[in-house]
């Protein structure tokens, strides 16, 4: 589609553009040597070969056995032996299963080329380590074969069993056939691999998702069981909390799944960490409106809240919170600059650590020194500023060093590209967290045993949206990686299986809370009224939890194609054009109370799965890939 077009650009430029001052930086070096000239300009002639596909390009976000790099790898400091061979692996296995390479183990014809194909489309390169780093360096010394070449030829050395056709299956001969079949358009995938990359990816973003979450839900499970008002209190402020700052960092760094996830696509990794720092900078400034909301909360919720107790406790959550508000900020962007490189294990690595430390400051804080509700805020405070800290000391000393190119003044400028991608990303964000949390507030109009209901209703939602979420940040990346790296039809198939996945993962959402309804509310409150009342409204929220997943997917495929404002402009007219209208009418005109004003959201999610599938069944991704590979190409 030709709108696909504008906010692909804005990516484009933006690596264009610093791209650009980079060689403008190198020039005015006059202490460089000649050598460093000549290695300087054979790399700008790589990115400038257009018609063949030559710059380095990591395919799949996943770990890094399953990078795919182009075989012509520029001689620097980001690719490491390691990688190399890796990457080596994921191109010998893509060209097996697009029959441009020999199958791995040869076969008698009695085999049946069934059997054969089913063998190659199971495979998964990216888990194959056959070779050592070495082995691989070295065997890029081997002659291109010919006609004269013996199929079943082995070296002087006794062969390489992992190699069985030994020069057909070299370094030399996959970096040939790559380069050629990715500038014929040859390559494609299956949907058996997009599905295991997607489960390998998204099994670690789904542990590490609900780690993240459990940060202010156990501090619900804590204060619940000190009292009703309480539980209202701490789900009103962890609303307001949500509106007002986290969907925000959450909104705003939404730009760096297209900006950094490309940049690493088409090659630039020295852009990734250049990315990272201007959010940084960006999203800390914007902690300061931040921070003077959440000093005023209790005056802004006295004004919108009936109970005052519950307002003033609400406030002084928050306040405690404004001391953690950085630390948050830093591990978003942080996150992002992680899964750009396919290091999804990462926070979950982190949040291993950060989510029993936090729960265990929780019951220490609250209950063991007898600080009460004061003790919860204070528990998140402290774990959101030390996840970023042992997410620093991750990339230092375990992996994701290498995309780091050190503090740069560039970082100070260039920022319209990512915020064009930020505030429709933030757009996108917020107006489902609002329309989620509005609820709360208006909950708080219909009593404490409703307002604690809500808290419940929402922790559990909030929950099970962990699962298909970090499915869609890592088709997310998938996707645009792909993009990225100029293959269009393996980027729409890895979009189809996501949303396969979607409907699967909606589906165990559903027989999950219908099934446990009566059991689930009893692990937040042991108040009888808020059991009943949250077990009458599991079906209703049960029953959009299909539809949850799908929108959720759709809007992490539309990030992957860099259309964040697709996304914000059907998310705007959803809610707040008929899920709202139709949740307070419900709700408080008709006299539903909470089960009213749970309809509106869930009619609302099913409009934006609808709209946002139908954008993506009509997108060009043929056109999306080409528009991208001529700015690549002319960079």
């Amino acid at each position: 589609m030709d709108s696909l077009t504008p906010s692909r650009s804005i990516a484009e430029e933006a690596i264009a553009r610093d791209e650009e001052e980079a060689v403008s930086s190198e020039e005015e070096d006059e202490d460089r040597s000649s050598s460093s000239e000549s290695e300087s300009d054979h790399t700008l002639r790589q990115y400038s070969m257009i018609n063949s596909y030559r710059r380095p390009s990591y395919v799949n976000p996943g770990a890094r056995s399953t990078s795919i790099f182009s075989s012509s790898v520029p001689e620097h400091g980001w690719v490491t032996k390691k990688e190399r061979a890796a990457m080596r692996d994921e191109e010998r296995s893509l060209l097996r299963d697009n029959h441009l390479l020999p199958p791995k183990h040869p076969r008698r014809g009695s085999e049946g080329a069934a059997s054969a194909g089913i063998g190659k489309k199971l495979s998964l390169g990216a888990l194959r380590k056959t070779r050592s780093a070495t082995d691989e360096e070295s065997a890029l010394s081997t002659p291109t074969p010919t006609e004269h070449t013996s199929l079943l030829h082995r070296s002087s050395s006794g062969g390489d069993p992992h190699f069985p056709y030994d020069v057909l299956d070299s370094p030399k001969t996959i970096q040939k056939t790559w380069d050629e079949a990715v500038a014929a358009g040859k390559i494609t995938t299956t949907w058996q691999r997009e599905a295991k990359v997607l489960l390998k990816t998204s099994g670690p973003l789904v542990l590490t998702f609900l780690l993240q979450y459990s940060l202010p839900v156990a501090s619900i499970f804590t204060v619940g069981h000190i009292g009703k008002t309480e539980l209202g209190a701490v789900s009103l402020a962890s609303m307001t909390a949500s509106i007002t700052g986290y969907a925000v960092y959450q909104g705003l760094a939404t730009s760096l799944d297209t900006l950094c996830a490309q940049a690493y696509g088409s090659g630039r990794p020295h852009l990734v960490g250049l990315q990272l720092q201007r959010m940084l900078y960006f999203l800390w400034l914007i902690t300061i409106p931040i921070a003077i909301i959440w000093a005023f909360g209790t005056s802004l919720l006295s004004l919108i809240v009936p109970e005052p107790e519950t307002a003033r406790l609400a406030g002084l959550y928050l306040k405690v919170l404004i001391a953690g508000a950085p630390g948050y900020a830093a591990f978003e962007a942080g996150k992002r600059y992680v899964q750009a490189q396919g290091l999804f294990s990462a926070t979950m690595y982190i949040l291993l650590i950060g989510a029993p430390l936090n729960v265990l400051l929780n019951y220490v804080l609250v209950w063991q020194l007898r600080w009460g509700f004061i003790g919860a805020p204070i528990a998140v405070s402290v774990t959101e500023n030390i996840l970023p800290l042992l997410l620093f000391l991750y990339v230092r000393f375990v992996d994701g060093y290498q995309c780091w190119g050190g503090f740069d003044r560039r970082a100070l400028s260039n920022w319209s590209p990512m915020i064009k991608l930020a505030l429709p990303g933030l757009v996108m964000v917020l107006a489902e967290f609002m329309a989620f949390e509005v609820l709360t507030l208006s909950s708080s109009w219909l009593g404490e045993t409703p307002l604690a209901a809500q808290s419940v209703l929402g922790s559990i939602t909030g929950i099970t949206f962990q699962i298909p979420f970090p499915m869609s940040v890592a088709a997310s990346t998938r996707i645009a990686n792909l993009i990225g790296a100029t293959l269009a039809v393996p980027a729409q198939t890895a979009a189809k299986v996501a949303m396969y996945f979607a409907v699967v993962v909606g589906i165990f959402n559903v027989v999950l809370l219908s099934s446990l309804r009566y059991y689930i509310p009893r692990l937040f409150t042991p108040d009888a009224e808020v059991i009943e009342l949250v077990a009458k409204l599991l079906p209703l929220c049960a029953g959009f939890q299909l539809f949850d997943a799908l929108a959720c997917n759709c809007n992490g495929i539309l990030r992957g194609l860099g259309r964040q404002e697709i996304g914000g402009y059907v998310g705007l007219f959803a809610y707040y054009v008929v899920g709202l209208p139709i949740s307070f009418g419900t709700g408080f005109g008709a006299g539903w109370g909470l089960y009213g004003l749970w309809s509106g959201p869930a009619i609302a999610l099913g409009i934006v799965a609808a709209i946002e599938g139908l954008f993506i069944y009509r997108t060009s991704w043929e056109r999306a890939v080409e528009e991208a590979h001529r700015r690549n190409a002319a960079n």
